[in-house]
């Protein structure tokens, strides 16, 4: 699988064209790279400024705690009061202490552009891009509502705090949860300002700030005017940044304290109201937003979903790289409704057809006809995925291993026995060694790929082919046969999560070569959008939370 150097632009989920061409990078993946004068800095502000930092910050966090269970104590949940002398004070004096905070932090100074709404001009806030968990901060400035999950306000000193703000609160113990969730910023956005304004984060996951992934509906259901919010951290050296892949959260919060200012610019985008066919339309909402958010910004807008965490994140023993082609894949087939729901039927029929086919290369119209759909630009951008030698042409049997790994990612050894399947000869079910390469980069997403090791280690009777029930069970006999085999011999391959039995010996945070080598689950944003087919937002949150 290859991405192709002059691509087409996706269509938008309205049908317009995107603004910009979608990103190569992997927006879920954040790699930090030091020179060995930061490397220096860090090491000295280690031992002096950041152990003062972080007294600071945690003496603050107490500090706060009385103020807010003073003010909490007898507030009712489900209706608003007045607004009290007392309580505005608290609120004054929990905002110098959270500024002070964060102050401590190395954000000496906060840059804020545009003009906030009140609540009745806009009842939500809609900010973006959401990278971290130092994404608080403009939470600690405006004291606004946010979507948290049940579980948080039963935390230690932390669950009195946010219990402060009067969030939405999501039940996972209650299966109707997001349902009520969405009735109830519905509520709070239709009560003409009486509440607080409640502050999203559509992407319902972290980025690395590449561009903006889709948003999710959940915000924009409500159908009122919304304000945009665009958050920039111009840092030189990016620890802010906490993705699914990257630096851990402890390592995130101590290389930030180490640096000796951290820059954060927040700036509030003229109201969006939404046209009758938008409130009609929630995902179109979204959508427009998101473009305005994003020309403000001045990055590209893709539709990578939170939903493809699952599969930048599966547990496998394949682990994607972190330059894999599957998350444009996975994208395309989201966009074409190409993912099945009987998933074992669909992959069973199209293993047996493709076989039948014997290799036979398929021009575009072919593939279509394949897959039963029309030819469109986004069926034309997938082709280019499969058409590694651009001579119009691509092996189907690549396609429905690209589809297996997406649609279990996790099951290595199923997508492998499809693909032996598909490629093993009748008269002995083996395969050559370039069938197993063909194989194994598309299960990764990769355009090149040796197996040479891997293949030799297997055949030990040096027959030239293997069988299934070799490679089963060489893999059983060796688990991390990827990392062993394949990731040691391909140096150009950098893996993405890694288990931590499998983190390289002398790879960490600071080293220069270093790449995205930690499995980090932030999981800070709930989804509370109404419904989950896949149920694979549900297996995310139970998996990484």
């Amino acid at each position: 699988m290859r991405l192709p150097s002059n691509r087409q632009c996706a269509m938008e989920g309205d049908g317009k064209k995107m603004d910009q061409a979608p990103p190569v990078r992997n927006p879920f993946v954040h790699v930090l790279k030091f020179s060995p004068l930061e490397k220096a800095k860090i090491a000295l502000m280690t031992v002096t400024l950041f152990p003062i930092r972080l007294l600071i910050a945690a003496f603050m966090m107490l500090l706060a705690w009385p103020f807010a269970f003073l003010a909490s104590v007898g507030r009712s949940e489900t209706t608003v009061e007045p607004q009290c002398l007392w309580r505005r004070l608290v609120d004054i004096i929990l905002r110098i202490i959270m500024r002070v905070m964060w102050f401590a932090g190395g954000f000496h100074w906060m840059t804020v552009k545009g003009q906030r709404a009140l609540p009745a001009e806009a009842p939500i806030l809609t900010l973006a891009p959401h990278s971290s968990y130092f994404d608080a901060i403009p939470v600690t400035m405006t004291m606004s509502s946010i979507v948290m999950k049940a579980e948080s306000k039963d935390l230690p000193l932390w669950g009195t705090l946010i219990k402060f703000i009067r969030p939405v609160f999501v039940s996972r113990s209650d299966q109707n949860s997001r349902k009520k969730t969405v009735e109830e910023i519905k509520r709070r956005a239709h009560s003409g300002g009486e509440w607080p304004q409640i502050m999203i984060f559509p992407e319902g996951t972290c980025t690395n700030r590449s561009c903006l992934i889709t948003f999710k509906p959940g915000a924009f259901i409500p159908a009122v005017p919304v304000q945009p919010v665009v958050i920039r951290y111009p840092n030189k050296l990016d620890t802010i940044t906490w993705t699914w892949q990257g630096p851990g959260a402890f390592e995130i919060l101590w290389l930030t304290l180490c640096q000796l200012h951290n820059e954060f610019v927040i700036e509030f985008l003229p109201i969006y109201t939404p046209s009758e066919e938008e409130k009609k339309n929630p995902a179109l909402f979204a959508i427009n937003v998101r473009r305005v958010m994003a020309k403000a910004l001045g990055v590209p807008i893709t539709d990578y979903s939170f939903e493809d965490c699952q599969l930048a994140m599966a547990e496998g023993q394949l682990r994607l790289p972190v330059d894999t082609c599957l998350l444009e894949f996975a994208k395309l087939a989201r966009r074409l409704g190409l993912k099945p729901q009987n998933t074992e039927k669909v992959l069973q029929e199209f293993g047996n057809r493709a076989r039948k086919l014997e290799g036979q290369k398929l021009g575009l119209e072919d593939f279509a006809h394949f897959l039963d759909v029309p030819v469109s630009d986004m069926l034309r951008d997938m082709f280019a995925l499969f058409d590694e030698h651009e001579d119009n042409s691509m092996d189907i049997r690549e396609y429905v291993i690209a589809l297996s790994v997406v649609c279990r990612p996790a099951k290595t050894l199923e997508t492998m026995k499809l693909a032996f399947k598909m490629f093993e000869a009748e008269e002995d079910g083996a395969i050559t060694e370039r069938e197993l390469a063909v194989a194994l980069k598309t299960a990764l997403g990769v355009t090149h790929l040796s197996v040479s090791r891997l293949f030799t280690a297997i055949d030990a009777e040096d027959t030239g082919k293997i069988t299934f029930d070799k490679f089963r069970r060489f893999v059983e006999q060796h688990p991390d046969f990827a990392e062993d085999y394949l990731y040691t011999e391909n140096a150009g391959l950098h893996s993405g999560p890694c288990h931590s039995h499998q983190t390289q010996p002398g790879l960490s945070p600071l080293d220069p070569q270093g790449t995205a080598t930690s499995k980090t689950a932030n999981g800070i944003c709930p989804d509370f959008s109404p419904s989950d087919p896949d149920g694979t937002i549900d297996g995310l949150l139970k998996k990484h939370n």
